[in-house]
């Protein structure tokens, strides 16, 4: 029976029961953040014929050594390969999967819905429902509006197009968005790319739609 390595323990129940009676898996028992992941997965990797890569951590050519000759693919759970050394992969002709768009409108609408909770102040505007401490009049918790503002994305990908789409029927006055390259999308959205410091400067509301390492 084929050997395949999950290594993140978040991977779904119903995705385990999809691989059961089909494939030989071992799943690794910690998140990315605890110290013990790495070097289990490193431990756990040799000699298997396929990985689930499920984790944050950087997956390289000397990884990819560790599996040995045994291993025939791996897929992601991501639709960005950023942490996937793409040139190993061509080099060894090793098939790789990812799973793009496929949450591109579940994130954008959650995103769009933290703006206007943040907008409003629903969390304190609860808050002090729950507690009794209702206060009246017009300014109680009125918050500001989303009308006329800058909104700032960064990471213009399927997620951050996605959210600028959203984002457009409340009568936003200006989009940008940062990242490596500019987005051809961009100039049909209406959205300007800028440097991350001039995004952060000029925005009333950020999307942080990927990682930013060293800001």
């Amino acid at each position: 029976m084929k050997r395949v390595l999950i290594v993140n323990k978040t991977f779904p129940a119903a995705g385990l029961e999809l691989l059961k009676n089909k494939v030989q898996y071992t799943v690794v028992p910690h998140l990315d953040f605890e110290p013990e992941s790495l070097p289990t997965i490193k431990k756990e990797l040799k000699n298997v014929d396929a990985i689930i890569w499920n984790t944050k951590h950087r997956l390289t050519g000397p990884l990819l050594d560790l599996a040995g000759p045994n291993l025939k693919c791996v897929s992601t759970m991501s639709s960005g390969t950023d942490h996937i050394d793409i040139h190993e992969f061509e080099k060894r002709q090793l098939p790789l999967g990812s799973t793009p768009q496929v949450l591109d409108d579940s994130v954008a609408d959650i995103t769009v819905g933290l703006v206007i909770a943040a907008a409003r102040r629903f969390k304190e505007g609860v808050a002090e429902l729950e507690s009794g401490d209702c206060k009246f009049g017009v300014q109680w918790r009125l918050g500001q509006d989303i009308a006329g503002s800058t909104v700032g994305i960064v990471g213009f990908g399927g997620i951050g197009q996605a959210v600028l789409r959203r984002l457009r029927g409340f009568d936003v006055k200006r989009f940008l968005y940062s990242g490596r390259t500019d987005k051809p999308e961009a100039k049909a959205l209406g959205a300007e790319r800028l440097p991350i410091e001039e995004l952060l400067r000029l925005s009333d509301y950020i999307s942080f739609a990927k990682y930013i390492l060293n800001v």
